[in-house]
């Protein structure tokens, strides 16, 4: 997977335009990602993430202007299970997923507003 293309609320992923929320995997895009709690993210929030075996990286773009924020216990338990959380603004973490996506079984969960 390559993110070709970010600006506030658009990114392009392997050719294909969203313009919402998304967590990308190594081999599927899955759309329309909310969380429980806007700009909070919790451990439910990361469910497909969690079931994606061997996940080494997790990148969370945390918005635009960065205000989504990873709760302690989301990192912490991601931690424990061997996970690697990455943060940053969505603009960021864009390049961050790209570098580190060819060097691992890497996924991304992008806020690509605020």
């Amino acid at each position: 997977m390559k993110i070709e293309e970010y600006s506030f609320g658009e990114i392009v992923v392997n050719g294909k335009k969203y313009t919402s929320d998304l967590i990308i995997l190594p081999n599927k895009v899955v759309e329309n990602w909310w969380r429980k709690e806007g700009h909070k993210l919790r451990i439910e929030d990361l469910k497909e993430v969690l079931e994606e075996k061997g996940i080494e990286t997790l990148i969370v773009g945390t918005g635009y202007s960065g205000y989504m924020e990873i709760l302690p216990e989301t990192r912490n338990y991601l931690e424990k299970k061997g996970v690697k959380v990455v943060s940053a603004k969505t603009g960021e973490a864009v390049k961050f997923f790209n570098k580190l996506s060819k060097k691992g079984k890497t996924a991304a969960a992008l806020h690509l507003t605020c």
